[in-house]
């Protein structure tokens, strides 16, 4: 009871700062928008608006309206990459875990079952909080004296399966957004660089001699946002792709160690 609550409180915790971290960004991206690249020592005479950009961030700003949404999505991929770096890295506990697995495969072979415990408490994380709750079920089970071998042996994999379900779904937490930054990221970024091709065309399409300022400016506008576009993207496909792996090692290390605690109950209890 006492781990579903204080896993539904963290839950709801993550939840406002995804929504907090979400806003933070999209007021990120237009402050920088507005007052970083669109200062007017950026530009010409100091002209925004038809002044030609003298450096890289007066060119940025070309983009239009999208890059401020680009740039939010950009910071949006970094401040989760951030929050999920931390969050797998408290998961995986204070050591190996590796090394962690062989400590309580040894304790339980001498039928060390409560230094195994100690371990576990020791180690801390997603992983020895799954095996740790596994063995207190194993102890149980092991003096009971009512149940079945079937039944106690039962009675520790639901156990797991029960922690473990616990924890994949905190370790899971934000990729979804994460995921959906890597789909927007071009999808935005296409919105704007057809809206630059179309005011670029809309230059080339005036009677006599085209307008080079509006031709440039779209132009521009439409290369600008490709180029976030394929950042945004590409940073969020790494990093979930990372952080997918990070939680797969994760899985089949509970695994692999629940099936170790259900194998060796079994063995030593014939």
């Amino acid at each position: 009871m006492n781990n579903t609550s204080k896993q539904s409180g963290n839950s709801s915790l993550m939840g406002w700062f995804a929504a907090g971290a979400i806003i933070f960004a999209i007021l990120c991206g237009i402050i920088i928008y507005i007052f970083i690249m669109g200062d007017k020592s950026n530009f010409e005479n100091g002209d925004i608006v038809k002044g030609h950009p003298k450096n890289i961030l007066g060119i940025i700003h070309r983009g239009g309206f999208i890059v401020p949404i680009l740039v939010a999505i950009n910071i949006t991929v970094l401040l989760f990459f951030i929050e999920r770096l931390i969050t797998l890295a408290n998961a995986s506990g204070k050591g190996n875990a590796t090394s962690f697995i062989r400590r309580v495969r040894e304790l339980l072979a001498a039928h060390r079952v409560d230094e195994a415990i100690a371990v576990c408490d020791m180690q801390k994380g997603s992983l020895a909080n799954v095996v740790r709750s596994g063995l207190g079920r194993y102890k149980l089970a092991a003096a009971d004296k009512v149940l079945s071998k079937d039944e106690k042996v039962a009675a520790i994999q639901k156990e797991l399966e029960e922690a473990t379900g616990l924890e994949l779904p905190m370790l899971s937490k934000n990729l979804v957004i994460i995921s959906t930054c890597s789909s927007i990221g071009v999808l935005v970024g296409l919105i704007g660089t057809v809206f630059g091709m179309i005011r670029a065309f809309a230059a080339l399409a005036n009677t006599g001699a085209p307008d080079t300022a509006a031709l440039a400016t779209g132009i521009s506008e439409a290369l600008v946002n490709t180029a976030f576009g394929i950042i945004a993207s590409t940073l969020a496909v790494v990093i979930y792709n990372y952080f997918s792996n990070r939680i797969d090692s994760m899985t089949y290390a509970m695994d692999e160690a629940s099936y170790s605690i259900v194998s060796d109950f079994q063995a030593h209890h014939e």
